[in-house]
């Protein structure tokens, strides 16, 4: 028999009191003594309220278990001594446990820190609660079964796992749900929410405390964080932010998605299912453990690692075929015979994600880009590939296969649009200043160069030509972090940044410190080797993006890196044009678009991209249609 002795005050309504920080809480001078028979095992409560004994008893269930099939439910893992402090411990060390799977060593403290973390959450100020839930559930309901109203529209197509709930849960379950749809109208598309509800169920007293646990969660408004998104227009675009990291910082992965499947978006848009509904339970409770501390930014870094782990557990020839996303959703409910829970969790926060703020910016100029092209409602997305027409695409550089490869690597919020060709030499003529009047207005744009020697590079350039003439005649660098060169013919390759791949280069930088002159770029394209290393090291930060501009991976204006020389993006003049730089160019073109040369440079840590002295055969300039 498992004995279970839980110190818990009572509010007059029956539901859970608030759970003591520095000072212990109040409680009515009432004591209760049950007993219950969950599955075959008797279970004693003893519930009692002097407000001196808040041990947490680590077998202890807290009063949660008549939501839950005991059969299933996972054992707690090794009991570990649990301090009486705990609950009023700095969240920074909160976190520190969560990560660490503390709240595994007990139920009832699962059930403790959960309601605990839930009730400090920031919230609007009219938020219901659980006397609100028990007045709409008896408005609502009275005598009629649950079967007889039907679950919210903002439900419609979700799936509804249950985990280890019984038959009472997933009623309660469908309760909840119903009552949210009546009491949060705004909600119009939330396939995450009946996970949430499920997961907290199992660590709820009642129906009422889950849903005011859920409901403070819903109306979280903390700064540049959020809990669950609540309209198909934030899903999307957190889709379009999570194929932009993992395109960021799965590109093994990424590559393998984009060679297998007609439409990638379609495979990462479902990236919360993976961690709640794919994954079993003892794995998404502990991804709900450190969700509520850390918020929406913790999932991405533990679905990337998800898709770390995939990649190494298959090969494309296994992959020729087959229905990739049917592939994933295996995989991870298998996830047990690949990698421990603890294991994907230690490499999760080994990924260096950019910041929370970073990480929303993103996500707001993906919703901006999702409003301009009138996709707020339910329906399906263009995926880059379909971007890229294979029937009437033409380049005289690329096959239309080819640029689909391009167009993948590109931030999602632009490849929703389809290429236009904006500036081609075989058309236009070799004229650097023609080159800047028909790419001017355009952000941002594709160059191509086609070599004489048949190899074909270029580079995605994430700002406009224009703001080469902000500095007057001598122009130093701009760009943003998100350019980056690439290589299509002998072999297909691309180089980032080099903050993506090392963010241990960066800091943060005081706002005084943000600016100071880059040299002119003229100096670089007329000068030798030595001279243009020597040049170089006096670079800079560029100069920081147009107000107001959503361009994230962000203005380097937020960071100060020690090697000055790894910001250099793109520049232009009169002589020339020059991409990357830093001991060298990745790319830089004459004033006759005739002749070039590729080194290796600091920005975006490339080797050439082609023979070092090249003649162009062919170069090209693609906008993107409706920007």
């Amino acid at each position: 028999m498992l004995q279970v002795g839980v110190t818990l005050p009572r509010s007059p309504g029956g539901a859970a009191g608030g759970f003591p920080m520095a000072e212990p809480a109040e409680g009515d001078n009432m004591g209760t003594t049950g007993q219950e028979m969950f599955g075959s095992s008797p279970v004693t409560i003893v519930i009692t309220s002097e407000a001196d004994t808040w041990d947490i008893d680590a077998s202890s269930c807290l009063g949660c278990g008549q939501f839950v099939d005991w059969d299933r439910m996972p054992d707690p893992e090794q009991q570990a001594h649990i301090p009486r402090d705990i609950l009023s411990k700095p969240t920074k060390e909160l976190k520190k446990l969560a990560r660490e799977g503390y709240w595994a060593a007990s139920r009832a403290l699962r059930a403790q820190v959960y309601h605990q973390i839930i009730q400090h959450v920031a919230c609007r100020l009219v938020t219901p609660d659980a006397l609100v839930y028990r007045d709409v559930v008896s408005r609502l309901f009275g005598k009629l079964s649950v079967s007889s109203h039907p679950l919210p529209e903002f439900l419609e197509g979700c799936s509804m796992p249950t985990y280890c709930l019984n038959l009472e849960g997933v009623t309660a379950l469908k309760k909840i749900l119903i009552c949210v749809g009546n009491l949060f109208p705004d909600i119009t598309y939330s396939p995450i929410l009946p996970s949430l509800v499920a997961l907290l169920l199992h660590y709820s007293e009642d129906e009422a405390q889950c849903f005011e646990n859920i409901s403070r969660l819903i109306a979280s408004n903390a700064p540049h964080t959020s809990y669950i998104d609540q309209s198909f227009l934030a899903h999307q675009a957190s889709c379009m932010t999570f194929g932009d990291l993992a395109n960021k910082h799965c590109p093994a992965a990424h590559k393998l998605i984009a060679s297998t499947s007609e439409n990638v978006f379609d495979v990462y848009s479902e990236w919360l299912s993976w961690l709640f509904h794919d994954l079993p339970f003892n794995y998404a409770i502990r991804v709900f453990d450190v969700y509520l501390l850390e918020g929406q930014k913790v999932l991405y870094r533990i679905a990337l690692a998800l898709l770390k782990q995939y990649r190494l557990s298959v090969t494309s020839a296994e992959l020729e075929g087959t229905d990739i996303k049917a592939d994933l959703k295996a995989f991870m409910q298998n996830i047990a015979e690949h990698v421990t829970v603890d294991k994907l969790l230690e490499r999760a926060f080994g990924i260096r994600l950019f910041s929370r703020k970073e990480i929303w910016l993103l996500q707001m100029a993906n919703r901006k880009a999702l409003m301009e092209r009138g996709i707020t409602m339910v329906q399906s997305r263009q995926s880059f590939h379909l971007a890229v027409d294979m029937q009437n695409f033409s380049s005289s550089i690329v096959t239309a296969q080819e640029m689909r490869v391009i167009w993948s690597w590109i931030p999602e919020r632009f490849s929703l649009f389809p290429p236009l060709l904006l500036f081609s030499t075989s058309e236009d003529g070799c004229s650097l200043q023609r080159f800047y009047a028909c790419c001017e207005g355009y952000e941002p744009t594709v160059l191509l160069i086609k070599t004489t020697e048949g190899e074909v590079c270029g580079a995605f350039l994430s700002s406009d030509w224009s703001e080469r003439k902000k500095s007057g005649a001598t122009s130093g660098f701009f760009g943003t972090g998100e350019c980056f060169v690439f290589t299509v013919r002998p072999e297909t390759e691309r180089y980032e940044w080099v903050f993506i791949k090392k963010p241990e280069l960066a800091k943060a930088v005081p706002r005084s410190r943000q600016r100071s002159p880059s040299p002119s770029p003229a100096s670089l394209l007329g000068s030798s080797p030595d001279s243009r290393s020597i040049s170089s090291n006096r670079l800079t930060v560029p100069t920081p993006q147009r107000k107001g501009r959503l361009s994230p991976f962000l203005a380097i204006r937020h960071f100060l890196l020690p090697s000055k020389t790894a910001s250099m993006f793109m520049s232009g003049s009169r002589e020339g044009i020059i991409i990357g730089g830093g001991g060298g160019q990745a790319l830089s073109l004459d004033t006759n678009l005739l002749w070039g040369r590729t080194e290796h440079c600091e920005t975006f840590d490339n080797p050439p991209l082609c023979q070092e002295n090249f003649k162009v055969q062919l170069l090209e300039v693609w906008g993107f249609q409706n920007t």
